[in-house]
């Protein structure tokens, strides 16, 4: 049995934001059936948990002896047993993997900057000062990324698992309406989040955190 290392709880502007999420749409999109090991902030920093997921972050994910850390190397992993989600011709193989790289390295830093200075230091001067440079950053990406899919449906001729990991990455911006003022990247995002598949990789991911913080020791 596939197992996938999720938090018990987090803050409730984290919920459905957290990168198990992707792991679990990939495997609901794959068909594979899985089990999640909750974990909690003391969890993370225990020596066997340190030995699946050096950082101590989730995802692990644990399979027949196999041990992976990474969402994205979690996901390419997954990938190369789906059909739905890795298209079988070696050329658009490679395609689909430079999109992911393109999610996890053009996009989802200047993504994950602007959201960390709003949701983690929106008080602080410096800030403040270093918000309009953070939000043009991730505008000029986001704006190449949408001129891309101007006319296309999807990332390449049919959504992959490039397109799920670039729909969590445009996630993380859904407190600002910075993706929503991006007609073209507004539909995709809907267009890949409308998939069944997501829908129930969301509810099993909201359906195991607690209402309750954890005590840290």
């Amino acid at each position: 049995m596939i197992r996938v290392s999720a938090f018990r709880w987090v803050p409730p502007f984290a919920r459905g934001l957290v990168r198990d999420l992707r792991v679990r749409w990939a495997l609901e999109e794959a068909g594979l059936p899985y089990e999640t090991r909750l974990v909690g902030p003391d969890d993370l920093k225990t020596k066997d948990y340190r030995a699946m997921q050096p950082f101590g972050q989730v995802p692990a994910y644990e399979e027949d002896g196999l041990v992976l850390f990474e969402s994205g190397a979690i996901l390419l992993h997954i990938a190369r047993r789906s059909d739905v989600l890795m298209p079988a011709d070696p050329a658009e193989q490679a395609r689909t993997n430079a999109w992911m790289f393109a999610a996890l390295n053009s996009i989802e830093p200047r993504v994950q900057h602007l959201a960390g200075l709003d949701l983690f230091h929106v008080e602080e001067d410096w800030a403040k000062a270093r918000k309009p440079g953070a939000l043009n950053d991730a505008q000029m990406r986001l704006a190449a990324l949408s001129d891309w899919l101007d006319g296309r449906d999807y990332l390449e001729s049919r959504f992959t698992v490039a397109d799920l990991l670039m729909t969590t990455v445009l996630r993380i911006l859904r407190h600002t309406d910075v993706v929503a003022q991006m007609p073209t990247l507004e539909a995709y995002r809907l267009r890949c989040e409308a998939r069944p598949a997501f829908a129930r990789a969301l509810a099993a991911q909201i359906g195991d955190f607690s209402d309750e913080m954890p005590a840290v020791a």
